[in-house]
């Protein structure tokens, strides 16, 4: 029988709205997506969760003199990250992204598309760079990336992508992510990614990445940073005592058919009984395996002839 992912179906509580500020790109958004994808089941139909684009790898940002040396020390970031994430990363990092906005576009996009879609597109261009190390930084690679993703209407999210309605959406997501609360120009706490606010090259600031900010008629908390579910989940507690209910955890196949792809800790997190599912088909990563879903095995697109924006 096949275990309930989700709490029984209620109304969404409008007065609810949980803002994600993340890129596509950004490690420790990748290494929080366990602690997300729990977190948006447990509220499944219940809050108004929107996404920010935050554009981590700026075009107006100056090229590295050095690439290979950059790209070497970017690798071994990452690889400090994952180690407090147990996040996969790449075996090998062919360089660093350009730029986020192409993926930042395609993500914003595929919104238009619907939730489900949106989460495999979003999910797809994390994993172009932290699980296959090419990053999804040019609107061919970024295109090419999310080829085959189930349900989803490749030809608009072409065309969406490339209007001028997602690129205002985008750069109203940057400038949106570059206003922060006052909660975050200073934090404190043993995380190794307490989720101060950056400071950016024009004297101002920008969330870090990932940080959530809850908002209710009560009032607003924000969990900035890498964090363990109980801070989130004692945010949604102080403001809308028994909002969050905790979702059963699912058998590992049907898991794997609703996620399409499942990390180790994102298995923990989620799923409950023998692992892995005698269909998951693994992937070789420089920090442990990849489950994929039969079916999204087959589907991921080859490295030739990505697509391109008109």
């Amino acid at each position: 029988m096949t275990a309930p992912d989700r709490p029984k179906a209620v109304e969404v509580d409008v007065g609810v709205e949980v803002v994600e500020y993340t890129d596509p790109l950004c490690p420790w958004a990748w290494g929080s997506e366990p602690v997300f994808r729990r977190l948006r089941a447990a509220l499944a139909g219940r809050v108004h969760w929107r996404r920010v684009y935050c554009v981590l790898f700026d075009d107006e940002e100056e090229p590295a003199p050095d690439p290979a040396a950059e790209t070497a020390w970017y690798a071994r970031y990452v690889e400090d990250i994952s180690a407090h994430t147990g996040a996969p990363r790449a075996r090998r990092l062919s360089r660093v992204a350009a730029s986020s906005w192409p993926s930042s576009l395609v993500a914003k996009a595929a919104e238009r598309q619907g939730d489900e879609v949106a989460e495999r597109v979003l999910r797809r261009l994390r994993e172009s760079v932290f699980v296959l190390g090419e990053p999804a930084d040019t609107p061919a690679l970024a295109l090419a990336a999310v080829r085959g993703v189930p349900g989803l209407d490749l030809a608009r999210l072409t065309a969406d992508a490339a209007s001028a309605a997602v690129s205002e959406a985008v750069y109203a997501d940057r400038a949106e992510a570059r206003r922060p609360v006052r909660e975050v120009l200073s934090v404190r706490g043993g995380s190794p990614h307490p989720g101060t606010a950056k400071e950016t090259s024009d004297g101002g600031h920008r969330y870090a990445l990932p940080t959530l900010l809850v908002r209710t008629h009560a009032g607003r908390r924000v969990v900035p940073g890498w964090r363990p579910y109980e801070e989130y989940a004692s945010a949604f507690d102080e403001l809308s005592p028994g909002l969050l209910t905790e979702p059963v955890r699912q058998a590992p196949s049907d898991a794997l058919a609703r996620y399409r792809s499942l990390t180790g800790p994102e298995h923990v997190a989620l799923t409950h009984g023998p692992w892995p599912s005698n269909d998951a088909v693994h992937v070789e990563t420089g920090n442990g395996l990849l489950w994929l879903h039969p079916e999204e095995a087959a589907a991921r697109p080859a490295a030739d002839s990505p697509p391109a924006f008109p």
